[in-house]
């Protein structure tokens, strides 16, 4: 009894899955500018939609209403760092709606200083172009725009002196190769996965310090390996169904 309750339970999970995919995924707009992915590799679209996760969400609904989420919960409007609209949230232009937009979606993924220094370019590249009823912008996209643009998010992550390279190598274990180790994979193809030069991720292993950007990629990157592990385990068993 306790085998088929199981059944049934994985069975729902997929059909709910494959539901996400086939008819929710079509009413949406994943914004890409001037059809260049700004996306890594390893967050692909159709996987942040089914698991509802690291995606912004806008809606426009027939009576005018909007709402935006970030991994399913209202986006904050943050008045209290950048009160610049008195109606909330706008896009599809560049309106000071639009830049209320913008500073909150960069600053629910960099800080204040950031948000600050870049939500004029992000509201006219981004923001201004999104679909006018409803869109979907993963983070992704947004923090490799911030590491293109942002000039102040760089500086947020200091080089370690050369003095102290070795003093620190010896104090405690290389992160770089401790996150190799813990997804088996190399350096080099810890480079392709994060689409950087392979000399960036032998710099960072020299300083034994990944910035943090490349901590948030490795975070996609592991996540997405769960989700697609469990996506496998769903498709594995319905083959056991269907050749039982």
């Amino acid at each position: 009894m306790l085998v088929w309750l199981l059944v049934l339970f994985l069975l729902f999970a997929f059909a709910y899955i494959v539901y996400r995919v086939v008819f929710l995924s079509d009413d949406v707009e994943v914004k890409n500018d001037s059809g260049h992915n700004y996306t890594f590799k390893i967050l692909e679209n159709y996987m942040a939609i089914v698991m509802n996760n690291h995606v912004f969400k806008g809606h426009r609904t027939l009576l005018g209403s909007k709402f935006v989420t970030y991994g399913e919960l209202e986006l904050p409007t943050r008045y209290d760092l950048y009160p610049t609209s008195e109606s909330g949230f706008e896009w599809g232009n560049s309106s000071k709606g639009a830049n209320q937009l913008a500073f909150s979606i960069l600053c629910q993924l960099s800080n204040e200083e950031v948000a600050k220094e870049c939500v004029i370019s992000f509201t006219n590249d981004i923001v201004r172009t999104l679909n006018n009823r409803d869109w979907i912008l993963s983070a992704s996209e947004v923090l490799k725009w911030i590491e293109a643009n942002c000039q102040s998010f760089v500086r947020e992550t200091p080089s370690t002196p050369a003095s102290t390279i070795k003093k620190q190598s010896k104090s405690k274990s290389n992160v770089v190769k401790k996150v190799c180790k813990e997804l088996g994979i190399t350096q080099k193809q810890l480079a392709e996965v994060l689409e950087v030069p392979e000399g960036t991720v032998s710099s960072w292993a020299v300083k034994n310090e990944i910035p943090r950007l490349g901590k948030k990629a490795i975070e996609f990157y592991m996540q997405n390996q769960k989700n697609q592990k469990i996506v496998d385990s769903y498709k594995q068993f319905i083959n056991l169904l269907q050749n039982a």
